[in-house]
């Protein structure tokens, strides 16, 4: 059996294994626990009683955070004409077409963490799909990532905006902001996201759906919590 170093073990004393916490004590916990020695990123974990195998049961979307992630996100647009001067005047980090596409398409260039297209660029993006498709990185109408209203596009992926959705065992993972954060803002982020995929509860999925909840940090201890006590958060 693996040694568990004893940083590790004494954050994991902080918790009780057998309690379920309510959303505000696990920020305030999350907190304590980010003792690294750089500002940790947080993250929420939530299972869902879906099965993402049967397309009718994916849960996928976006949304902006009410306090950002606290990430700074370079955002590539493949764009032309007005549309890239439009991407460029916006913040966008990177702006092109054909000769964007050619130097992305051999994997050599990857410095950055958002892609948005603009409609008549899908049929060259498209050809990209083995590049950015395994990074969670291409293009996608139904998250806002392929329009014609890039500046609020790249406005709001410069602001917080995350994408989610369901991966393996049905659990949607999303980072949420960093340990710097106040507690409230922890809280008012995972709320948010909450009640996002409330939101997309797939009419097919039966049964209970938010099945668990775990917030952590970079390198903290995963904090279980109540999602019935979650639910009750995101009716004040």
């Amino acid at each position: 059996m693996a040694k568990v170093p004893k940083r590790r073990s004494a954050l994991d004393k902080k918790l009780d294994a057998s309690k379920r916490y309510t959303i505000d004590e696990a920020a305030a916990l999350v907190k304590e626990c980010a003792t690294a020695k750089f500002d940790e990123t947080v993250e929420l974990a939530v299972r869902l009683g879906v099965n993402p195998k049967h397309a009718d049961q994916m849960v996928r979307g976006a949304l902006v955070l009410p306090h950002g992630t606290g990430q700074k996100v370079r955002v590539l647009v493949f764009a032309k004409g007005d549309k890239e001067r439009e991407a460029t005047a916006a913040g966008a980090d990177f702006v092109g077409s054909d000769e964007l596409v050619a130097k992305v398409a051999d994997g050599t260039f990857l410095d950055f963490e958002r892609v948005i297209a603009t409609p008549d660029m899908m049929g060259q993006v498209g050809r990209l799909g083995k590049v950015l498709g395994p990074r969670g990185l291409m293009p996608n109408p139904k998250v806002g990532t392929v329009t014609f209203d890039i500046a609020n596009a790249v406005r709001e992926a410069k602001g917080g905006k995350i994408e989610y959705r369901t991966e393996k065992a049905g659990v949607v993972q999303a980072r949420i902001g960093k340990a710097s954060f106040g507690a409230a803002e922890i809280r008012e982020n995972a709320k948010a996201l909450v009640v996002a995929l409330l939101r997309a509860r797939p009419s097919t999925a039966k049964g209970t759906y938010l099945r668990s909840i775990t917030l952590s940090s970079t390198m903290g201890p995963g904090v279980r919590v109540d999602p019935n006590a979650f639910i009750e958060k995101t009716e004040d």
